[in-house]
């Protein structure tokens, strides 16, 4: 949970986080790719990085007149020609500057904001680790044989490979004037959501006047009620029509499972629970193929192990809309869809919102109070729709 205080109604959020990237890195550091930042969550479970505030000059695309495709694990493969310079995106210091056996020439670049920026298939790295670069500046030489020339790119948060588009259009280059918000999750994985949308709207991000992005239920309270019962048809559709429960939330081997897995068959249509938007669509680690959805009523919700997913981040969907298709991506020994309510960050049982038995929604009321860090959910039965 964040204990940041004022995270989010901050007059300004700082464009960097207190960290200084640092000239002296373990031998682990210096040769795993993907590992932990250390000191990056110690005062916090939470940061924001602030890209409207970044000067001219603070920011560039690492081959700028290249044609850049998201490929597999959220990876960006920058098409380009012979003999073209690869650059670094922010100024920051070489964590990482060596061959590997899976990326040949690769390069990781510690970024004061408590990004990290990996450059893969280089013909020839041009620093060294504990460089400091600036934003812009050369560091390889891209590689590439007969006439296919490419960088294979990554942006990181302590060792995960994130979503490029929560950050920039990969199509324009562009980086996104927006607020970001990275938030451990558990253990070492971090999850991303936009804190503050680029001013004016931009086509990535959906906005209107009600946007779910930016709904938090718990503004000026610590407490808000949520009566299923008062909902319309076509305002709550079940995740997976005719499905049976084959995992139900809680413990399950001695872990905690936080959703509920669900099942038909393969290639089955995933729905949308409730109108909201798309603030995740990709793979995710164990997840697999998973699709996150902030609704306007506070609740978000998480539909995993697709084999298709078929919105994109930035989407608004409507209670009942296709947005996937089951399959067994991720850590999944057969074809199902693994259903997540959260509130707040913290999941919760989705038989408080679902009766899994009729796939129906709960005729419940549905309380929410948060104490401290953590956010207790209780249910009372509502077999009348209030002020109807």
């Amino acid at each position: 949970m964040i204990r940041l205080k004022h995270l989010l109604l901050s007059a300004a959020l700082i464009p960097a986080i207190a960290l200084q990237a640092k000239d002296e890195f373990t031998a682990a550091e210096q040769q795993q790719i993907s590992i932990e930042t250390p000191g990056l969550f110690s005062r916090s479970d939470a940061f924001t990085v602030d890209f409207a505030g970044l000067r001219e000059g603070d920011y560039c695309f690492p081959l700028p007149i290249g044609k850049a495709t998201i490929v597999k694990d959220y990876n960006i493969e920058i098409s380009t020609t012979k003999g073209d310079a690869v650059k670094s995106m922010f100024p920051g210091t070489v964590r990482l500057s060596r061959s590997h056996p899976t990326f040949g020439n690769v390069i990781v670049v510690r970024h004061g904001n408590g990004l990290e920026t990996v450059y893969c298939r280089n013909a020839q790295n041009l620093v060294k680790v504990g460089d400091r670069v600036k934003a812009g500046q050369t560091i390889a030489i891209v590689g590439g044989e007969g006439d296919r020339y490419s960088c294979l790119f990554a942006i990181m948060v302590n060792g995960n490979r994130i979503n490029p588009e929560m950050i920039l259009n990969v199509n324009s280059h562009r980086l996104l004037k927006q607020s970001i918000l990275c938030r451990k999750s558990s253990s070492w994985r971090v999850e991303l959501s936009v804190a503050r949308p680029e001013k004016g709207g931009n086509k990535e991000m959906a906005q209107d006047g009600n946007k779910a992005e930016d709904f938090n239920p718990f503004a000026g309270n610590n407490k808000f009620t949520l009566n299923l019962a008062d909902l319309n048809p076509g305002e709550w559709c079940y995740p997976l029509p005719e499905a049976k429960v084959i995992s139900p939330y809680g413990s399950r081997g001695g872990r905690r499972h936080t959703g509920v897995d669900l099942k038909t068959k393969a290639n089955d249509a995933i729905l949308a629970a409730f109108d909201g938007v798309v603030t995740h669509s990709g793979p995710f680690h164990g997840y697999g193929n998973l699709i996150r959805i902030k609704h306007t009523n506070g609740i978000e919700t998480y539909y995993s192990h697709n084999s298709k997913n078929l919105v994109k981040a930035g989407d608004r969907v409507k209670a009942g809309q296709k947005i996937a298709l089951t399959g067994r991506t991720g850590r999944a020994s057969t074809e199902h869809l693994h259903f997540e309510c959260r509130i707040n960050g913290q999941p919760f049982n989705p038989a408080c919102i679902f009766d899994h038995a009729n796939n129906s929604v709960m005729m419940q009321a549905v309380t929410f109070t948060k104490r401290g860090n953590s956010v207790n959910v209780t249910t009372e039965k509502s077999y009348m729709a209030k002020g109807k």
